[in-house]
């Protein structure tokens, strides 16, 4: 099981949810990504769209301006 990091710091919308989907199809079924970022709108948006893939939301986290969202595919 791989784990792939999607650091999207500093990116606004749809750069966050462009990058999910690429690590999403990098990945292979089981793996975990890892996803980075500052924009709050992306933080809603991104468990939305794994939701509608049928991704599983492990963790979604604040930590001060940053959030991280942890996905198994």
């Amino acid at each position: 099981m791989a784990e792939l990091k999607v650091d999207v710091r500093g990116e606004t919308c749809p750069v966050p949810l462009v990058e999910m989907r690429k690590a999403l199809r990098k990945a292979a079924q089981g793996d975990i990504i890892e996803i980075i970022g500052t924009h709050p709108a992306s933080k809603k948006e991104i468990p939305m769209a794994a939701e509608a893939l049928s991704v599983k939301i492990l963790s979604d986290e604040q930590l001060g301006n940053e959030w991280k969202i942890v996905l198994q595919k």
